[in-house]
């Protein structure tokens, strides 16, 4: 088969969806030599950017340079067609990983949702953001041949919100990159993350766009609860770029007298990302909805202790490797973070638990996946 994957989520995004599908073609070019790859996406730097998997025989790129965001308003916005096929030669399957679908004229396609967050959480969207995936995300759905979900999760909201067929919607789990494991004996590394954000003190960690999906100002409430019986000596530490309507988590922070306890890093290098993880106590994840839920996942690959959401796909990530809270009960959150806190037991029993739990998602298994849904949509063609 000839395949043309979109690759601009990959290119112009460091989290979320860059990094699925860096994972996805990365894993894909380690494994798959019989089908041949051609990555399309648009960038705006001067240079193209370095991609490890062209360097396998079988892939090649086709890429354009201009904004993603003209192509968008052209192809979709002003319903200008850009038949994707023309740009990337004849193939047999086109796979669009990031929500919408493109015109494509003669291949069959795939079409990744990853959450209907916009639709579920109409509130805790970008206006702009929302408005446009509201269109496109449904018109895509009903075009496309086969569409992946990260989720049983997903799957089930793209079906009861979207009347999408559930014989073709198949669930990709996403996998966690090799460098999220356990790093506590590389003191010299842990030492250096620890000088270069000036951490001398224990802590819980939150890793997430700040933004009202991810809850933090429940969590904010929840270790102010922990703060408030005194003694309590892990400060929390939130790693993350502001993104929409933040105001609301900074607001909580001044109003509870937290400004020294509650600390946020902004972004964080991805090199930095796996000490972090690894120099936490507790990893915290209390999200309202999450697609699949990278966070947790690589919490776990790195031996550190999850305290999460029990609602949509946290539970089918986190299985019994993880303490699962209901996001809308504060109280919850805090005795969760006490308990795993507190019971070595139960801590020393749960990080076990989820290193094996990460092992089950890997980035081999997720392109294995979906080299069988490229096989079933070429042959159903």
């Amino acid at each position: 088969m000839r395949i043309a994957i979109d690759y601009t989520a990959a290119v112009n995004q460091h989290a979320g969806i860059g990094r699925y599908v860096r994972g996805l073609v990365d894993a894909l070019a380690a494994f798959d030599t019989s089908n041949e790859y051609v990555l399309f996406y648009a960038y705006q730097r001067q240079t193209k950017p370095r991609i490890a998997a062209l360097s396998k025989p079988n892939f090649r790129q086709r890429a354009i340079p201009v904004s993603d965001r003209i192509l968008t308003i052209l192809s979709q916005r002003l319903a200008v067609p850009l038949p994707m096929d023309l740009l990337t030669g004849p193939v047999d399957v086109f796979h669009s990983p990031d929500f919408v679908l493109p015109h494509v004229r003669r291949a069959v396609t795939v079409l990744t949702v990853h959450d209907l967050s916009f639709l579920l959480f109409p509130e805790c969207a970008d206006s702009g953001l929302r408005s446009y995936l509201e269109k496109a995300v449904p018109r895509s759905v009903a075009r496309a041949d086969l569409i992946t979900a990260d989720s049983l999760n997903t799957k089930n909201d793209l079906v009861c919100l979207l009347d999408a067929e559930p014989e073709r919607v198949e669930v990709v789990f996403g996998g966690v990159d090799e460098k999220f494991r356990p790093l506590r004996d590389d003191w010299r590394l842990l030492a250096a993350v620890r000088r270069k954000y000036r951490i001398d003190f224990p802590f819980i960690l939150s890793i997430g766009v700040i933004e009202p999906r991810k809850n933090l100002g429940r969590l904010i409430r929840a270790y102010a609860l922990l703060k408030a019986r005194g003694g309590f000596a892990h400060k929390l530490l939130i790693v993350g770029r502001k993104g929409w309507l933040y105001e609301g988590v900074f607001h909580t922070v001044a109003e509870l007298g937290l400004d020294k306890d509650v600390i946020f890093l902004g972004y964080v290098s991805d090199s930095d990302l796996p000490v972090l993880y690894n120099l936490a106590d507790v990893f915290a994840f209390p999200s309202l909805y999450e697609g699949f839920g990278f966070p947790v996942l690589e919490a776990m690959a790195c031996g550190t202790p999850v305290v999460s959401s029990n609602r949509s796909s946290l539970p089918e990530v986190v299985g019994e490797a993880g303490l699962l809270a209901s996001p809308d009960d504060v109280g919850a959150i805090a005795a969760a973070l006490d308990q795993m806190l507190n019971d070595s037991h139960l801590r020393d029993d749960l990080v076990q638990r989820g290193l094996q739990r990460a092992r089950q998602f890997t980035w081999q298994r997720a392109a294995e996946r979906i080299v069988e849904v490229y096989s079933r949509a070429a042959r159903e063609r």
